[in-house]
């Protein structure tokens, strides 16, 4: 059956916030809300779809930094596939892909 509450009316697998970790758990909170993505001007995006393009004619493999909330992430791969009306691309590498959104990403560069 439950276990018995104790006279404070905790049980006993109740955990209690230290006011420090709660201050850090805002902290990083408000600084994953702060962090948007960089806005990126006409050259930028021109070369990052020029990118994406050569590793679709070329068949060589691209690597795409994709804006995050907590952090940057990395993919790398060749793509597949572009459908320029959503804006998006198929990046594939081994077994296994994705569609990726163009406007995810905050650099593109050939390996």
């Amino acid at each position: 059956m439950g276990k018995k509450l104790d006279g404070n009316g905790l049980g006993e697998s109740s955990r209690m916030l230290l006011p420090e970790h709660a201050s850090r758990i805002r902290r990083e909170e408000w600084e994953t809300l702060r962090r948007g993505k960089p806005v990126l001007d006409e050259q930028k995006l021109k070369e990052i779809e020029c990118t994406l393009a050569l590793s679709l004619r070329s068949h060589v493999r691209v690597t795409v930094v994709l804006c995050d909330p907590l952090e940057n992430k990395l993919l790398s791969g060749f793509v597949t596939s572009i459908h320029t009306h959503t804006r998006e691309f198929k990046l594939q590498w081994a077994e296994e892909w994705k569609w990726v959104n163009v406007g995810d990403i905050v650099e593109a560069y050939i390996v």
